[in-house]
């Protein structure tokens, strides 16, 4: 009798959905994968990425750019992200998103959120992001393929990768205050975060974005992401959580 075929994918547990979630917000580039309009073929090109307050990838991309009119034609994408590190590259963590691209229209609410947090991710864009032939997507995950590495596969969909809810509405108006506050007045407590939580070396940290469930941090190319405790129930619950982790991280140095 043939030996039963073993099955390789794992059940998708907390600790999968937040490796997924960590390396979505940790990413700077990805790998999209759009259909050439001309053959059907794949077509794979390099993409700057950061993420909407709700986790969902961001790009901004140049109509001249055959993955723009590919999009334009067929929406359906996927996005690879998870950079590798020392060692074989196959062993370290990675995820691949199966998306639908949605252009944002200039001159909306969400257009003017997606940009912000693009650009605080992604600062060097600046230079261009104004030209009127680029646009912003975002990829709307549909679903997802997650390596954690050798025998760690996960299929994972659209619930366990996008956040929703109260929190994520509210903090559209206030989420770059507290950045620009952060980054002015605090670093000192941003360090806490980068050594503490997110067990990161060297100077310079910044925050790039807050949303419900946590802190992108960036110094120089190197990014980091630090979860709350708990996912934030409002948007008024984020300078007590900002202040509690600070105290956390602190108390946890001098031990």
């Amino acid at each position: 009798m043939a030996e039963a075929k073993k099955d390789v994918i794992r059940e998708t547990d907390a600790e999968a959905i937040r490796l997924a979630r960590t390396l979505i917000r940790r990413a700077r580039y990805g790998a999209l994968a759009v259909l050439d309009p001309a053959d059907g073929a794949p077509l794979a090109s390099r993409v700057a990425v950061a993420t909407d307050l709700d986790g969902t990838p961001i790009i901004l991309v140049s109509a001249l750019s055959a993955h723009t009119a590919a999009l334009a034609a067929d929406s359906r994408c996927s996005l690879l992200v998870g950079e590798p590190g020392k060692g074989d590259p196959l062993a370290h963590p990675r995820i691949t998103l199966s998306c639908t691209a949605v252009r944002l229209e200039r001159g909306t609410p969400d257009q003017a959120r997606v940009e912000r947090r693009y650009l605080n991710r992604q600062p060097k864009a600046k230079l261009y992001a104004g030209f009127p032939d680029f646009s912003y997507f975002r990829l709307e995950p549909r679903k997802a393929s997650l390596n954690g590495g050798f025998g760690k596969a996960y299929l994972l969909d659209r619930s366990d990768l996008v956040v929703e809810g109260a929190a994520t509405e509210e903090l559209a108006e206030r989420e770059q205050g507290a950045v620009d506050h952060m980054n002015a007045d605090h670093l000192d407590a941003i360090a806490v975060y980068a050594r503490q939580f997110a067990k990161a070396s060297g100077d310079g940290w910044i925050i790039t974005g807050l949303d419900a469930e946590g802190i992108d941090i960036a110094s120089g190319d190197e990014t980091q992401r630090v979860f709350f405790p708990e996912p934030l129930a409002s948007a008024a619950d984020l300078r007590k959580v900002l202040v509690e982790l600070a105290r956390s991280g602190r108390e946890q140095e001098q031990r």
